[in-house]
């Protein structure tokens, strides 16, 4: 009995250190386990629909750059068409977009906003015809592409046409689509003119399937055609991630800008075409490249008026239900 008692109260002791050590562990009580310092927070998601084509490369470079992921956005890029229908049907959250539709929406009552300037905005449009039409008077009675009927491109056509003494019933407007599909529509014979983007018209003047006849903003300056826009439930809820979003795309647009070396190796991935006429397009839209989000006022104005004057707008819409511009950066 002695014996049991004696090596029971070891047993014990050696118990009683056990639990000391297990609870005090190295001075202190056991803490929970803290996430390494350099852990960064979780990035949000914001689905953005940024402009298709040669237009929407910098913000895509912006994305893989990591200037989104800077801002906490995880950015989903998504191609979309309709980008006012895509931010009013909450498909999106953001979106580059053509003022005018966006003016349009937003004054009948859609929930978008416009935001922001986007990196240009006046119209980068070029009406080129056949090389054997020299002058835009020899158009009369040829037909020409708009891309779209109602599209700000049939503005700057009919715009140009009239200061050349044509109306739209000398012409024969086709809706010939925008980009390659309107460059193929005037290699084809389908057009005879077009209103187009860059860099077809550097292509067509190169290969000489083609000539230019006018540029867009030599006609209406002050026709803005190019903004930031957000739907309203995004600004409601999200409102901080609007100005990082504005702030992530002026870096994308100003990095590509700032890097043309750089900005025409990604431009190549996607645009298959000559490394020469792509740098020659991009060097005669330089003068356009504003990357100043300010959105005037008076343009917003000048853009309704003429809209008006060609019967593309109903009425002049309250500016006021239309912008929110308290989210553009303070430099």
């Amino acid at each position: 009995m002695t014996e049991f008692i004696k090596y029971r109260g070891l047993l014990l002791g050696l118990a009683s250190l056990l639990i000391m050590a297990l609870v005090s562990g190295c001075g202190g009580p056991v803490k929970p386990a803290e996430a390494p310092a350099d852990s960064k927070p979780a990035l949000v998601k914001v689905r953005y629909a940024p402009y298709t084509g040669l237009n929407g490369l910098a913000a895509r470079m912006g994305k893989d750059k990591g200037f989104f992921a800077e801002e906490g956005i995880d950015v989903e890029l998504i191609e979309m068409k309709d980008s006012i229908s895509g931010l009013a049907s909450g498909d999106v959250d953001f979106a580059d977009s053509p003022t005018t539709n966006a003016i349009i929406a937003a004054g009948r009552g859609a929930p978008v906003k416009i935001v922001a300037s986007a990196f240009r905005t006046k119209g980068p449009f070029y009406l080129i015809s056949k090389p054997e039409i020299k002058k835009i008077e020899d158009l009369r009675g040829k037909k020409i592409g708009i891309s779209g009927f109602g599209t700000g491109l049939e503005v700057y056509t009919r715009v140009i046409l009239q200061k050349h003494g044509l109306t739209p019933n000398d012409v024969t407007f086709i809706a010939n689509g925008s980009h390659n599909q309107a460059f193929a529509s005037l290699e084809s014979g389908q057009v005879d003119a077009t209103i187009i983007h860059e860099p077809f018209v550097t292509l067509g003047e190169t290969t000489g399937k083609a000539q230019l006849l006018a540029r867009g903003w030599d006609y209406l300056p002050n026709f803005h055609t190019g903004v930031l826009t957000a739907s309203s439930q995004f600004i409601n809820k999200q409102p901080e991630l609007v100005e990082k979003m504005i702030r992530a795309y002026l870096k994308s647009q100003e990095y590509a800008k700032n890097h043309q070396d750089e900005y025409l190796d990604y431009a190549m991935k996607s645009v298959k075409i000559d490394r020469a006429v792509l740098a020659a397009a991009l060097k005669r839209e330089s003068v356009l490249w504003e990357n100043n989000p300010a959105v005037n006022a008076d343009s917003l104005h000048d853009t309704q008026r003429i809209q008006l004057e060609q019967g593309f707008q109903e009425k002049i819409y309250d500016l006021s239900k239309i912008l929110d511009v308290r989210f553009i950066p303070q430099k």
